[in-house]
């Protein structure tokens, strides 16, 4: 078995939408074997996924103790870290990474630039004995250290809180710190970002082109930044699913890519549908 012939997500519970469903899928056509992590019972999961309890990887009530936010993105950070140290030749993928090429590498090292200064977890595959992901495993067991890679003036001003007894939580710190902030910087303090792939090949669509991936209003403009290097694009899953949330029955563009998409893998999105907010929502949002 090589690495990447097994692909690990996680969704905590609740219904998958119709772009969850066209994330797993591709991996699945592709040839990949992929694993679902839950905590509560998922609906809509694509036939060939095995789903497993994430417990078996870390116990979620300990986890999200001492008045945590009840965000899940800290979780997934901390989850994918622990999932990474116990499963041999296993790549994480988020459920909004879309495959277009099978996933491999030699090394266990598979992730990428999402911009010019970060590289991000959302694809991540570390070899057990990688030493920053001994650092992640270390950093995250603290929730109210200071980042290392904080400037001066912030790791100060975060040491003074917590000489007087007010240390900051990570909860109540910039969003990205146990994740993408926390694998560059690790990742650059071992010189394991020497394997990093340029922006092409999993973050191709930036972030501000991403309503790209749902409209057609200026034409098929994703398909400039895909390469034939591109193994996967990142479809903004949160950001992107509350886009299509306020359009006409929460379907994109006819012609659009992930229309193409989701015809190619031949999944109905009015089966898996996501949530339309009402009119009102939507103008005050």
């Amino acid at each position: 078995m090589k690495y990447g012939d097994e692909i690990a997500m996680l969704w905590v519970e609740g219904p998958l939408s119709y772009v969850e469903q066209l994330c797993i899928q591709s991996f699945i056509d592709v040839g990949h074997e992929v694993t679902l992590f839950h905590y509560g019972k998922v609906t809509n999961v694509p036939a060939g996924v095995t789903l497993r309890h994430g417990g078996e990887i870390l116990d979620r009530d300990t986890f999200i103790s001492h008045n945590r936010t009840g965000s899940m993105a800290l979780f997934s950070d901390v989850f994918r870290y622990h999932l990474l140290s116990r499963l041999d030749r296993t790549i994480w993928a988020d459920t909004d990474a879309y495959c277009l090429r099978p996933f491999t590498t030699s090394t266990g090292h598979f992730f990428g630039f999402e911009s010019e200064h970060h590289i991000n977890g959302g694809v991540l595959g570390l070899p057990k004995d990688s030493p920053a992901l001994a650092g992640l495993l270390a950093m995250t067991e603290d929730e109210y250290g200071i980042p290392f890679w904080y400037s001066d003036a912030t790791r100060a001003k975060l040491q003074a809180r917590a000489d007087a007894g007010q240390p900051a939580h990570v909860s109540d710190m910039p969003w990205g710190v146990w994740g993408p902030h926390a694998v560059t910087a690790w990742l650059r303090r071992t010189g394991e970002d020497r394997h990093a792939f340029p922006r092409e090949v999993l973050y191709p669509v930036p972030f501000e082109k991403r309503r790209q991936l749902v409209n057609t209003r200026h034409g098929d403009k994703v398909a400039r930044f895909l390469t034939d290097k591109t193994l996967s694009i990142h479809l903004y899953g949160r950001r992107i699913r509350e886009f299509l949330a306020s359009r006409p029955g929460g379907l994109p563009d006819e012609g659009g890519l992930i229309d193409r998409l989701l015809k190619k893998h031949g999944i109905d999105p009015r089966a898996a549908p996501i949530p339309v907010r009402p009119k009102a929502e939507v103008e005050s949002g």
